[in-house]
């Protein structure tokens, strides 16, 4: 039984190894919506992901569950970098404004490596 706990040990951390992909993603919001039925985006637990965002407003972005708030202005591209390490459905909103409404945009999924 201790050779089999010795082989086992051994071979999570190759299991593990698997290689993080860079997910580069181009977004764009016309009058308050995701264009091009980019509302869901599919990424894996370990990407590096870079969300590249446009907009034909001012907007405050906020990822629930990463917390991160991305400030866009129109005519600028404005970069959204993280690496997935939280599983699950995340939704996307828009602050507006002082009442700070948020409208969902859309959803970030990632999925367990």
């Amino acid at each position: 039984m201790k050779g089999l706990f010795a082989a086992l040990a051994l071979a999570l951390p190759l299991a593990s190894t698997a290689v993080a992909a860079e997910r580069v993603v181009d977004l764009t919001i016309a009058r308050g919506k995701l264009t091009a039925g980019k509302d869901t985006l599919h990424v894996h637990q370990g990407d590096d992901v870079l969300l590249r965002w446009h907009s034909d407003r001012p907007l405050v972005l906020h990822l629930h569950g990463y917390e991160i708030e991305t400030q866009v202005v129109p005519g600028e591209v404005a970069e959204t970098h993280f690496t997935a390490r939280a599983t699950g459905r995340f939704p996307i909103h828009v602050h507006a404004g002082r009442a700070r409404s948020e409208a969902v945009l859309g959803y970030l999924e990632v999925y367990p490596e």
